[in-house]
């Protein structure tokens, strides 16, 4: 029967992320870059669906009359983005193995550095999946506004498929992802070469039956300006990904990794100028009811079959886009693990090859933030970028340190350093001006992010970061303190026999308890029972049924009479080591063992409890003995071969479900 239910789960699991893959199949789930193009630049190419509408958005509180600045604000966006591209190729080729930021700042400027990139990093990734697939939501509202009071379980709903789509692999994730991605990049391009021939034609139009709320609450200064900029820079955000995920592409990865990362920007600068452009002259307005691009689709379209298409395309990619964070953040989390900043488990390839203890914590942690701010795309935007603009900005000054490492090496000369291989090169200095261009304008960026956004929400990221550092060096530290612990040092390695002292906790007498005696007999050392007496009546019947079932072995009775099991246990136990210092002393617990999680969580499970509580004692070891309910005829058949001479109802189990606890 257990069996059968644990092959049961087994085919769901497998049916739902797909058979255990190999070791030895790691490198054949590498992608190339049509696919890796879907999986690592979804979330900046679905960001156009939104970064013009966060400048018109902030530049509304002057008036409609200034939503022209949004056109130099989109060029001045492009022209940054062009130096981050540069900037980037320059890092994938020194860094071949991927690791983005974290890696290049480790490697350069010392771990402080590297856990600011890396916390920075990792909240954007959460940011990500966040304000993707609430923007994909509210395109969905957009359409249809009747879901507008369902729109957070709509927004679980779709970060759990991601989930499950991600922990089937990086190959599968990325193939069913390319679809949607080339869909949306297709009918976009269809938008914008229809909306610009209507527009040279003088046959485009402008948007209609759009409420716009008029909150004129500034005056046009450089300050507002310098906001709506900073907003619009989300149409930066993911840009690093690609070189956070070479060791993902197939070989060349580096070169692979490079055309992508060229392709993408220039796509991107494309796609989100010429929507910035569309959105001035069909004159869309930032409205909680409709999205800009919807607004610009309905103009350009009208309100038939193309436009319906344009707005699942663009939902589709906005959900989409958070497939970057779960391609990425696992990754970040097992280089940060790996170097004991985060818990190991985060270091540990699932059934799929993938990291699934970082798929999963990324999904809940987004989870958690769509629930706290209602999936409102407005309330998580100012939290959005500043991170990943502190890591742009470190990533390139470590690569100015790089360069400066470099020009101190002899022509042929190379150095072996943690991420990569160090050779001289001999355009060294241009190579450096490209990064400390980078690396300024990022950092301008940053405090432009900072200023401006402060008030909205950016203090939250500033005060985050600090302390997700904080945990890190916390988390070392407690590695640190392990492996010293852990350390042979002056001990004696010489293996001798310590006394060995055996206790069953006993509760009743059932057939759990037969299976305990049994298992306490078969290791062939002196033992004795103890029994926690916490009910004076229950503590009588134990001992009747004792003496007549089992019949051989000490039954001690332990006194609680404020009704607790673990202090009389750790005081009794206190008192064997008293007596005998030296001893081990090894505890044994009955467990009963429930084919399902919701059975065992009907039970009181002491034994976790025990094991827990006694674990901060020297030289006690706890030993959970499973009494598997269901495999009854099982055990009674091997008894029965076994020569057993206990009568049959030693193996009733008591209906009283108080009276069924082995261990409590």
């Amino acid at each position: 029967m257990a069996t059968d239910t644990v092959d049961n789960k087994k085919n769901i699991f497998d049916r739902l992320i797909g058979p255990p893959l190999e070791t030895a199949a790691a490198p054949h789930q590498s992608i190339g870059k049509v696919p890796a193009l879907a999986v690592f630049a979804s979330d900046a190419l679905s960001s156009v669906a939104y970064a013009t509408e966060e400048i018109l958005v902030i530049l509304a509180m002057a008036g409609s009359m200034y939503f022209g600045l949004s056109i130099p604000i989109a060029i001045s966006i492009a022209v940054l983005l062009v130096i981050l591209t540069i900037s980037y190729r320059q890092t994938i080729f020194a860094y071949p193995s991927g690791g983005g930021a974290y890696i290049v700042a480790r490697d350069n400027l010392g771990e402080l550095a590297a856990l600011t990139a890396g916390s920075a990093l990792m909240t954007d990734y959460i940011l990500t999946v966040a304000v993707s697939i609430s923007s994909g939501v509210a395109q969905i509202v957009s359409a249809f506004p009747a879901l507008s009071h369902v729109k957070i379980e709509i927004a679980l709903a779709l970060i759990m498929v991601m989930t499950i789509i991600n922990l089937r692999g990086v190959k599968e994730s990325s193939t069913a992802f390319a679809i949607p991605t080339y869909f949306f990049l297709g009918t976009a391009f269809l938008m914008l070469g229809t909306g610009l021939w209507r527009w040279a034609t003088g046959d485009l139009g402008i948007v209609t039956g759009v409420d716009v709320a008029q909150n004129l609450t500034q005056s046009i200064t450089v300050f507002l300006i310098l906001r709506a900029f900073s907003s619009g820079c989300t149409a930066l955000t993911g840009v690093e990904a690609i070189s956070n995920g070479i060791s993902a592409f197939k070989e060349p990865k580096a070169k692979n990794a490079a055309a992508t990362m060229t392709a993408m920007s220039a796509i991107l600068m494309t796609m989100f100028i010429g929507i910035t452009l569309l959105a001035h002259q069909v004159q869309a307005m930032p409205s909680e009811t409709e999205t800009v691009i919807s607004q610009i689709a309905r103009t350009v379209f009208g309100s038939g079959t193309m436009y319906i298409v344009m707005v699942v395309a663009t939902t589709t990619i906005l959900i989409m886009a958070a497939n970057t964070s779960f391609a990425d953040f696992p990754r970040l989390a097992a280089l940060q693990a790996a170097d004991g900043f985060l818990p190991r488990q985060l270091t540990y390839r699932g059934s799929r090859l993938v990291f699934s203890w970082g798929i999963v914590g990324l999904a809940a942690l987004a989870s958690l933030l769509v629930v706290i701010f209602n999936a409102s795309v407005s309330a998580l935007i100012p939290l959005y970028a500043v991170g990943v603009f502190l890591s742009f900005t470190i990533s390139q000054a470590g690569m100015v340190v790089r360069w400066h490492k470099v020009s101190k090496l002899k022509e042929g000369e190379e150095i072996e350093s943690r991420g990569s291989t160090l050779v001289y090169d001999k355009q060294w200095r241009w190579r450096q001006a490209i990064n400390i261009v980078g690396a300024t304008a990022t950092a301008i960026v940053t405090v432009i992010f900072a200023v401006t956004k402060f008030s909205q929400g950016a203090w939250f990221i500033l005060l985050l970061i600090p302390t997700l550092i904080w945990a890190f060096f916390g988390t070392h530290r407690h590695y640190q303190r392990v492996a010293n612990q852990l350390s042979l040092g002056e001990l004696d390695i010489k293996p001798h026999n310590s006394p060995l002292q055996t206790i069953l906790l006993v509760d009743n007498v059932h057939a759990g308890t037969l299976r305990l005696v049994n298992f306490a007999r078969s290791l062939g050392n002196p033992w004795k029972a103890v029994h926690v007496a916490v009910d004076p009546e229950r503590t009588a019947e134990l001992l009747k049924k004792w003496n007549e079932r089992i019949g051989f072995g000490e039954l001690v009775l332990l006194e609680s009479p404020y009704r607790s099991i673990t202090e009389p246990l750790r005081d009794y136990i206190h008192q064997l080591q008293d007596e005998n210092p030296d001893a081990f002393i090894h505890l044994l617990a009955g467990q009963l063992a429930m084919p399902s999680f919701w059975e065992q969580a009907l039970h009181r499970n002491t034994n976790l409890l025990i094991d827990l509580v006694l674990r901060d004692m020297d030289r006690v070891v706890v030993t959970s003995v499973p009494y598997q309910i269901g495999l009854r005829d099982e055990y009674a058949r091997r008894l029965t071969l076994e020569g057993t001479t206990l009568k049959e109802e030693a193996l009733e189990t008591e209906t009283d479900a108080t009276e069924t606890e082995t261990s409590e």
